[in-house]
C-alpha cells in the first residue's frame, strides 16, 4: 500500500482518518489502542507473514524494558540490542556475510533467501534508541501500546524518519483534534501530503525515467558516452532526493493529520558547502542516530585524534552498510568517512575554503560516489567513470530538462515544511493545492508508480 497509490488514498487513509476522529471524539481513551491498530493493519497489508514479525519484536523488546525497569539487570539491554541486530543480520545480510566467510578457507555461512521485512532496519534502530536510553536513565518506562505505537506508527515505520522515543511519547496523550489550532495543522498536513506527492510523482519518477536505462545499458556492459554518464549521475542524485523527500514530507504531513509532529528529515542538502555541513542536512535522523549512538560510543573526539577519525570511518562504513548487503555500499559509507576525516585534518591544519568552492567539491563528491551506491557493482560504476572522465563512448548525448528543474528546485529551496509552514491561511491557495492534487492523481493513474527508494534499505 504506497503513499503514492489508489487504494491508500482512497480506501486506507479516509477511513482511518474517520476511525481515528470518531474515537478521538467520543472515546479518546481508545484512540491509541486505534492508532496502534491500524498501523499493524497497514503493515500487515504489504504481507501478512511480515505482520507476527513486527508485533513479536515490539513485545519482545518492550518485555525486555520491562524486566530491565523492575530488575535493574544491566546485561538485559545488550543482550536485547544484540538480538535485535541478529534478527536483522539474518534477514538482510545473511548471504552478505556468507559471501564474505568464502575468503576464509573452511569456514562456511549457509546462505538463505529470506524475503527482506519492510521496515525492518527503521524499526530496529528506534527499538536499539529507546533501549539505550533506557539503560542510561534517560527514558522513562511505557506501556505496551504506547511502546508499539512509538516503533510502528504506520507514516513512519517503512522508511522513517527515524524517530527518538522523545520527539514522539510526550505528543500520544495529547487530544490533537481539541487543539485550538488544530483545522490549521491537520490543513498543513494535508498540503504537505500533496507536495511530497507532487514532488515523488512529476519530479521523482521523471528523474527515473532519466536515469534507470542508463544503469541498465551500464549493466548490460554497453559503454556509455559523457552526456549519457552524466544524466545517469546527475538523475539518480536529484531522483533519490526527490524520491526519499517526497516520502518524508508525506510522512511528516500525515504525522500531523493524526496529531503527531514527526522530526524533519532535509535541510536543502544539494545547498551544504562542506561535507559535515551535508551530512547535517540530508537524512538528518540517520546522521544523528550514526553521531549519537555509534560514533560517540566508538569514541567520537575525546580520545584523541586517530581514534576520531577511525570512528568517522567506520561509523560511515556502517552507515552505508545499513543501506544494504552489500560491497558497494559499504565502500560508499567508508568513502564518505575517509571524505569526513579529510575535513577534519583540513579544518585542524587552519585551512579555510571558498563557500563556492567547498559547495562544488560537496556536490560533486556526492554525485561521484552515488554512482556506487547507485551500480550494485564495481563493474557498473567503473564503466560510469571511464565514460565520466572521457574513457568511454565517443559523442556527448544527454537529457537536460528534468536535471535543471531538479537542480534549481532542490538547490534554491525552501524545503516542502518551511515553505508551507509560512503560507498564510488564504482560500486561493487551498484550491491550488487541491487542484496540484488532483494532477498528481491523473498522473498516478497514467504512469508508472515506482516504489520509493528507500522502501529497499
Amino acid at each position: 500500500m504506497l503513499f503514492n497509490s489508489f487504494i491508500f488514498l482512497f480506501a486506507f487513509l479516509p477511513a482511518a482518518l474517520l476511525i481515528h476522529w470518531l474515537v478521538e471524539r467520543f472515546k479518546p481513551e481508545w484512540r491509541l489502542p486505534v492508532l496502534l491498530g491500524l498501523s499493524l493493519f497497514f503493515y500487515g497489508y504489504w504481507d501478512w507473514r511480515f505482520a507476527p514479525l513486527l508485533v513479536a519484536s515490539v513485545v519482545v523488546n518492550w518485555l525486555v524494558a520491562e524486566s530491565f525497569t523492575r530488575t535493574g539487570r544491566d546485561i538485559l539491554i545488550p543482550l536485547a540490542i544484540v538480538a535485535n541486530l541478529l534478527v536483522l543480520a539474518l534477514f538482510k545480510y545473511n548471504n552478505f556475510f556468507a559471501d564474505v566467510a568464502g575468503f576464509v578457507p573452511g569456514l562456511t555461512i549457509p546462505r538463505y533467501d529470506f524475503a527482506l521485512p519492510l521496515g525492518i532496519s527503521f524499526f530496529t534502530f528506534h527499538h536499539i534508541m529507546y533501549l539505550t536510553d533506557l539503560k542510561a536513565g534517560k527514558a522513562p518506562r511505557y506501556d505496551l501500546v504506547r511502546y508499539g505505537l512509538y516503533i510502528a506508527f504506520f507514516p513512519q515505520v517503512l522508511a522513517g524518519p527515524l524517530v527518538r522515543w522523545s520527539e514522539i511519547m510526550h505528543q500520544l496523550d495529547e487530544r490533537p483534534y481539541q487543539r485550538p489550532d488544530a483545522e490549521e495543522r491537520f490543513a498543513r498536513g494535508l498540503m504537505l501530503l500533496v507536495a511530497g506527492l507532487a514532488k515523488k510523482v512529476f519530479l521523482g519518477d521523471q528523474l527515473a525515467d532519466y536515469t534507470n536505462p542508463i544503469y541498465a545499458a551500464a549493466e548490460a556492459g554497453q559503454a556509455l558516452d559523457m552526456g549519457q554518464a552524466l544524466q545517469g549521475a546527475l538523475g539518480f542524485t536529484f531522483q533519490v532526493y526527490f524520491d526519499f523527500s517526497g516520502y518524508t514530507d508525506m510522512a511528516l504531513g500525515l504525522g500531523l493529520m493524526f496529531g503527531i509532529v514527526l522530526p524533519q528529515n532535509f535541510d536543502v542538502p544539494y545547498r551544504a558547502t562542506s561535507l559535515q555541513d551535508f551530512w547535517r542536512r540530508w537524512h538528518m535522523t540517520l546522521s544523528r542516530f550514526l553521531r549519537d549512538y555509534l560514533y560517540i560510543a566508538l569514541g567520537g573526539s575525546r580520545k584523541g585524534l586517530a581514534l576520531q577519525l577511525a570512528a568517522l570511518t567506520a561509523t560511515m562504513a556502517l552507515g552505508g552498510l545499513w543501506h544494504g548487503a552489500g560491497w558497494t555500499f559499504l565502500v560508499w559509507g567508508a568513502l564518505h568517512g575517509i571524505g569526513l576525516s579529510v575535513a577534519v585534518l583540513w579544518r585542524k591544519a587552519g585551512y579555510t575554503m571558498p563557500s563556492i568552492v567547498g559547495w562544488f567539491l560537496t556536490f560533486t563528491f556526492f554525485v561521484l560516489t552515488l554512482t556506487i551506491f547507485r551500480s550494485g557493482s564495481f563493474e557498473v560504476a567503473g564503466n560510469f567513470y571511464a565514460a565520466l572522465f572521457g574513457f568511454g563512448a565517443e559523442g556527448f548525448t544527454m537529457k537536460w530538462r528534468a536535471l535543471a528543474i531538479g537542480a534549481a528546485i532542490s538547490m534554491i529551496g525552501p524545503t516542502a515544511w518551511t515553505f508551507i509552514h509560512k503560507l498564510p491561511p488564504r482560500p486561493w491557495i487551498a484550491a491550488l493545492f487541491a487542484i496540484l492534487f488532483v494532477v498528481v492523481l491523473f498522473k498516478i493513474g497514467d504512469d508508472a508508480n515506482y516504489e520509493f527508494i528507500y522502501f529497499q534499505f
